[in-house]
């Protein structure tokens, strides 16, 4: 059993109060006092309860992760274990537990929030997915507590924070590339407009065809869903017409993958037969052949500056900006080909 706080008082000659004193770094301890206590637990190797310090001070140090999505949607993702494990790297070195927080719906959620926010047992929330639902923020706002969001924030609120890329941006400049090279007949595949990450992705792609004065059509934009057999399904929907398009653009790694899948099921060859373009994870693409020309996203990036953003919060280190936008960069494969003029 390691040395508890009645150890130290006892081995430095002091009283219990002068070690509390001590370990909170509260003033009126004289030098003498101080060194003698420090030395204490030094010699003990004195490592303070967390609970204990919890109990006794602003809360424990903890922080909050949400993905706000049905486990469905995430289970397999490799986004969202990349992100987790470069959120913990940087909650350890801070000395902070990091708390999971996973829930059957949204209101569910919303409760084991509130519910932790008020036993003073987390300092802050990372969100790794941004509803477009923000009743969410709307709720937990007035509880003053940190909240950093890795996607799109629209209302204006004083605690909830957004670190993101441009979606529109990124989706509008993929589909520019394919007109770039001669195709006129696009087609899309999207993920549920449950999240503005998806909105925007699709709204980039529409926006691009209407200033190139290019058809929208309907049949050729699809809902994926969020599970491989509704991304294949999809794929296969697309794929099967006879007036089929001559490139898709897929809003995420799940969609790249059932335009593959489809396409070698139905003997066409990429780029030859079809280009794709689309947003890039780093594991999944060194499966693809031909390598897929994409967005990469820097999830590793998106992390690490979310949780910087928070303990910067947490420590009241400043003024902080309330959107943080992340730049990527575009990666040039070979699964688009020119089209003859």
């Amino acid at each position: 059993m390691g040395a508890t706080i009645y150890d130290i008082a006892r081995h430095a000659g002091v009283s219990k109060s002068t070690v509390s004193r001590v370990l909170n770094n509260q003033a009126n301890i004289s030098e003498d006092s101080k060194k003698r206590v420090l030395d204490a637990i030094e010699a003990l190797q004195y490592r303070p309860s967390k609970l204990a310090r919890a109990l006794t001070s602003s809360g424990f140090d903890a922080i909050m992760v949400i993905s706000n999505r049905p486990t469905k949607t995430t289970a397999g993702n490799p986004f969202f274990s990349e992100i987790i494990h470069s959120i913990s790297a940087i909650a350890e070195d801070e000395n902070f537990d990091l708390i999971l927080q996973t829930s059957r719906n949204t209101d569910d959620e919303l409760d084991k929030c509130i519910t932790k926010i008020k036993e003073k047992m987390i300092k802050g929330i990372i969100m790794l997915s941004s509803p477009a639902d923000e009743s969410f923020f709307e709720k937990l706002d007035p509880y003053n507590i940190p909240i950093v969001v890795t996607g799109k924030i629209d209302g204006n609120y004083t605690n909830v924070y957004s670190v993101d890329t441009d979606n529109f941006k990124d989706s509008y400049e993929l589909t520019n590339l394919l007109i770039q090279h001669g195709h006129t007949n696009i087609a899309c595949l999207h993920a549920p407009l449950n999240y503005h990450v998806s909105i925007d992705r699709l709204a980039g792609y529409r926006s691009c065809l209407f200033d190139h004065n290019l058809d929208i059509r309907r049949d050729w934009i699809l809902d994926s869903g969020y599970t491989a057999e509704d991304a294949y399904n999809a794929a296969n929907q697309l794929l099967s017409h006879p007036d089929r398009p001559t490139a898709i653009f897929a809003t995420d790694d799940l969609k790249v993958l059932s335009i593959y899948k489809v396409a070698a099921d139905h003997e066409l060859s990429i780029p030859q037969d079809l280009s794709i373009v689309g947003y890039n994870d780093r594991v999944v693409s060194t499966f693809l052949s031909p390598p897929l020309t994409a967005i990469d996203i820097p999830t590793k990036r998106l992390g690490q500056t979310a949780t910087e953003l928070l303990f910067q919060l947490i420590q009241q280190r400043g003024a902080q900006n309330k959107n943080t936008i992340i730049d990527t960069k575009l990666i040039s494969g070979a699964s688009i080909i020119r089209l003859n003029a």
